[in-house]
């Protein structure tokens, strides 16, 4: 393998998919890091724990020694291992710890010893994250955004994946923006949201024009939108997605029902999956029942009961149209025409999802 130098190409290495190597701890990695990067620690949780009472008691050259001692034999052995695989799978990649300091050099030096220098980022994790942050508000603060609105159920996503130049804020957040937007697996921390939206934005920034949003609350699940961001959001243009309320009905039952049952099956087995789908759906009613208030919450959730027992014995889903149709007209419905009446004078333009796509591509040659 030929020697490439250290970099601080930050912007080459994320717009590129550059794959990284991250050598800090699990529990530092756990709290955030970068698309495309694998976690391979120099040291494990413990160890770093130990290492870090010995530096503030003893000082930096004990540390390393105590270090040296931990990470030694076999242990050490498995890592080199695991950075060599790395190193061969990606011959294009870098390694990084948190400033690109002692731990960088180490794997470095290891690696080296091992037959393959393999180069860093310059600056580690802090530079990387400086980067995207500084990015990320460059962006928001001088780029042009469309947002696509519409009621619940109208496939806003659906469309937004059709258009010029669109970020999936709900795909980024691992959640589909409501009370029933849990998906299987577990959200991303709110630094790795923050690190894949700033990533996202880079690469629409470079493709130029217009980057389309899907209209969002403040947090998507669990994950908080950058203020700035959601302020640019609440002033930008709005392109209306409108369908015949079957339709809609249709999209609520393939996404959250039909969608959703396969994930749980497909995760947790047959019996297992489907009690925890039922679980799921029953768990999303009950979290806006003060918002629906006792008898209209108790009737719907005897509806969606019915259904899923109808569900399960016959495998038919249609019976959740019921409560879907319901939930739909008289909780989001009203809800978002409120919300809508407060924004009348920024929509450029409402229609179907053939309507919106195709005025897109008029405004992309316009």
């Amino acid at each position: 393998m030929s020697t490439r130098p250290d970099t601080d190409q930050y912007r080459e290495l994320f717009l590129n998919d550059i794959p990284l190597m991250d050598v800090r701890a699990p529990v530092e990695f756990a709290r955030g890091s970068f698309p495309n990067t694998v976690n391979a620690p120099l040291m494990n949780d413990e160890e770093r724990h130990r290492i870090g009472i010995c530096y503030k008691e003893k000082g930096q050259d004990e540390a390393i020694r105590l270090g040296h001692q931990l990470v030694a034999g076999d242990i050490k052995a498995e890592r080199i291992a695991a950075w060599k695989r790395f190193a061969l799978e990606h011959p294009e990649g870098y390694l990084f710890c948190f400033r690109g300091g002692l731990r960088s050099r180490l794997t470095q030096q290891w690696m080296r010893e091992a037959g393959i220098e393999y180069p860093l980022v310059k600056g580690g994790y802090k530079a990387l994250r400086r980067f995207l942050i500084d990015t990320l508000d460059d962006i928001v603060r001088s780029g042009t955004f469309h947002i696509i609105s519409g009621r619940t159920g109208t496939g806003k996503t659906r469309v937004l994946h059709e258009m010029p130049n669109p970020i999936d804020l709900e795909g980024l957040a691992n959640h589909r923006g409501s009370s029933f937007g849990r998906q299987v697996t577990p959200q991303p921390s709110q630094i790795d949201f923050e690190n894949a939206l700033a990533v996202a934005m880079l690469k629409a920034s470079e493709k130029g024009g217009p980057i389309y949003l899907e209209d969002e609350s403040r947090l998507v699940g669990r994950c908080a939108l950058p203020l700035d961001l959601r302020e640019r959001m609440s002033s930008a243009p709005l392109l209306i997605l409108e369908r015949p309320l079957n339709e809609r009905i249709d999209i609520i039952r393939e996404d959250y029902v039909e969608d959703m049952v396969k994930a749980f099956r497909e995760r947790d087995g047959e019996a297992a999956g489907w009690e925890n789908f039922r679980d799921y759906l029953l768990s999303a009613l009950d979290r806006i029942h003060k918002r629906l208030g006792g008898d209209r919450h108790q009737h719907l959730r005897q509806v969606m009961e019915q259904a899923l027992t109808e569900q399960a014995a016959t495998g038919d889903p249609t019976g959740h149209n019921d409560w879907i149709k319901s939930l739909l007209t008289d909780y989001y419905d009203p809800m978002y025409d409120y919300q809508l009446s407060q924004k009348s004078g920024r929509i450029v333009t409402a229609g179907g999802p053939r309507d919106l796509v195709d005025w897109a591509a008029l405004a992309e040659t316009a």
